[in-house]
């Protein structure tokens, strides 16, 4: 056994108690009410940079919730390295459908079930016991930044402007990131491209108050049969957005990158199971991975109205709602986007409605290149761990900051994750195997060395 696993092995049940301390606190960033408990992620954070050997942390206020910042700088020559990650989780809701506490963190079945788990504070402490053990033996040869933010999961609204007043103190060569996923356990997988992200809130009004489906049913609109005809109109027969412009400024993936990409090893079968699908959908023309990560999407998020309560109500509701987002590639603007997607939303309202189209956040495509530095590092790291080399692959999901890390900081980053699909990021019992916990760790540390090779 080597150096490292022999590390991990004598230090895992300190290690799982250290990250579960951090999974209690419910810092849950949509929340409101909740932004007691961020501060308390701050702290824990600020404590385990400290005990982990950075030089100093800090918590810094945002016009939203903190960030905690930590640095070890070793030479000032050196190149540096800066670690992102995020204090803040999804909510929990429906809080039936979980097996277990999702902040009473439990190990069943050699995985970490709570939430959190993997999405980001599973995957973010890796790099804090990855930076231990280099520091601890004298490994480190790079300078090491942590940024760990506190509102990731609504976009983070606030760190563009907290980064352009920091850039001095944010200095960098390279950002890591472990906030992704694998393809399976065996496939080692760098994403090399992220999509971007437009999300909104749409409400439709037809009456000015609740009325009787039976006295007025047939005679006014109902805002809730408004809405789902309204959401049917928004997509084709063939899967694709039928807003006017939207495909305008789609980037097009050569033939000899879409055949790259179908080498990925992929099982629609097992796919399908895993789900408890009897078939898939999606944009005509384009594979299962070529859909969640070179093309555009479209989702409704959620959708409420009218009387949802246990038995009936004989109501014609007021008003109706939806959450919708839109996954966009590269070259697509978001902002854009928006407000395409606003005008023609209002423009297919009939006149028995009023609506609002309220944009909530959104975000940038990014593509990291596979001859950058940093990537070939990781590749090396993980070849050293898994055996083979890693797959590089688009994700269908967003972090939008990244995009304004390069834009902003001038920073590529490059997305080392080791979620699966099957940790069930968002959802109920979230869960993250142990095994891809600890083999994260030391791909981390191999990550450490290789880069300092590679940028003599």
């Amino acid at each position: 056994m080597s150096e490292v696993k022999n590390y991990i092995e004598e230090n895992k049940e300190r290690f799982l108690e250290e990250l579960f301390g951090l999974i209690r606190i419910p810092s849950i960033s949509s929340i409101a009410e909740n932004k007691p408990e961020m501060y308390k992620a701050a702290e824990y954070w600020k404590k385990l940079l400290l005990e982990a050997g950075v030089d100093k942390a800090e918590i810094f206020e945002t016009d939203g919730n903190p960030v905690t910042f930590g640095e070890k700088i070793i030479d000032p020559a050196l190149p540096t390295v800066m670690i992102y990650g995020h204090m803040d989780v999804m909510p929990v809701d429906p809080l039936e459908l979980w097996d277990s506490p999702p902040f009473e963190p439990e190990v069943r079945d050699g995985r970490i079930w709570a939430r959190g788990a993997n999405d980001d504070k599973g995957q973010g402490f890796m790099h804090a016991k990855a930076f231990e053990y280099v520091l601890k033996n004298d490994l480190l040869k790079v300078n090491v930044k942590f940024m760990i933010e506190g509102e990731e999961e609504i976009g983070s609204p606030n760190l563009p402007k907290w980064c352009e007043e920091n850039k001095e103190m944010l200095k960098a060569d390279v950002i890591l990131v472990s906030d992704t996923s694998m393809i399976n356990p065996q496939t080692p997988t760098i994403t090399t491209g992220l999509r971007g992200l437009a999300y909104w809130e749409v409400e439709v009004t037809g009456p000015n108050q609740d009325l009787h489906s039976g006295l007025f049913g047939g005679a006014v609109a109902n805002p809730i049969n408004v809405l789902a005809k309204m959401i049917t109109q928004l997509q084709d027969e063939n899967g694709r957005l039928t807003v006017p412009g939207f495909y305008d400024d789609v980037e097009e993936v050569s033939a000899e990158e879409r055949e790259l990409l179908g080498r990925a090893p992929f099982n629609a079968e097992e796919y399908k199971k895993a789900l408890d699908v009897d078939e898939l959908a999606g944009e005509d023309g384009y594979t299962t991975l070529e859909r969640t990560g070179i093309r555009p999407s479209f989702d409704i998020c959620g959708i409420w109205g009218g009387y949802t309560g246990e038995g009936a109500k004989t109501v014609l509701p007021s008003k109706a709602h939806a959450k919708i987002s839109t996954r966009l590639v590269p070259n697509q603007d978001h902002q854009k986007i928006s407000k395409l997607f606003g005008e023609y939303f209002e423009s297919i309202a009939p006149k028995s409605v009023k609506v609002k189209v309220n944009y909530l956040h959104g975000g940038y495509g990014y593509v990291c290149p596979i001859d950058f530095v940093a990537y070939q590092a990781a590749e090396k790291a993980l070849v050293e761990v898994y055996g083979q080399r890693p797959v590089p692959v688009r994700s269908g999901g967003s972090i939008p900051i990244i995009s304004d890390f390069e834009k902003i900081l001038g920073i590529k980053s490059v997305l080392m994750g080791f979620g699966l699909e099957s940790d069930a990021i968002h959802s109920p019992n979230e869960n993250y195997a142990l095994e891809q916990f600890y083999n994260g760790i030391e791909s981390l540390i191999g990550f450490y060395k290789h880069y300092a090779e590679l940028t003599k």
